[in-house]
């Protein structure tokens, strides 16, 4: 049986989980509102404080999509509680990053700077040469990451660019001269 599938997700105080039909659940919390639509070959129930997910048999499908949804419930309920976070560094001389109201402005040696404006639900903070990444809906938090980080993606020889702050860049040696 699936191990992360088979383990009960606690509900905090001050979590509401409304379970619809065809598996549309809301998560209501002290940060806002999630609302998915998840696979409706599982069955979802709420009992006490805790979500219980279960599939209807055997199938490497339905052994798959037990997981997952389980997982995508779980995400939901830590995002209205906790929210999510994720940190890039930039790197590089004369590589910077600027917030002005919604709109993050980053310099990285192209002829003109690169401007993205944050989406909803999604906010962005710069302190330093850090840009910080924050929401309550991890999907979308590291989609908006990645996004950024694709302007300019480390490269392995000096190490410029924008990476995750837990990223470790595999750095290669230069060229060699002539003997």
């Amino acid at each position: 049986m699936s191990r992360i599938g088979r383990m009960p997700i606690a509900v905090p105080a001050g979590v509401t989980v409304d379970i619809a039909e065809n598996n549309h659940v809301t998560v209501k919390g002290p940060k806002g509102t999630l609302e998915k639509t998840l696979p409706t070959e599982m069955e979802i129930t709420l009992e006490g404080a805790e979500v219980i997910v279960k599939r209807p048999n055997d199938l490497k499908k339905m052994k798959s999509l037990h997981g997952l949804t389980r997982s995508l419930i779980q995400n939901m309920v830590t995002g209205v509680t906790d929210g999510y976070k994720k940190t890039l560094e930039v790197n590089g001389v004369g590589y910077r990053a600027a917030k002005q109201g919604k709109t993050l402005t980053l310099n990285l040696g192209y002829s003109h700077p690169v401007e993205m404006t944050d989406p909803e639900g999604i906010e962005t903070t710069v302190e330093g040469n850090n840009i910080i990444v924050s929401g309550i809906d991890k999907e979308k938090v590291g989609q908006f990451a990645a996004e950024i980080r694709d302007k300019r993606r480390p490269e392995p020889y000096k190490g410029k660019g924008i990476k995750y702050s837990d990223e470790v860049i595999r750095r290669k040696a230069g060229k060699t001269g002539k003997k």
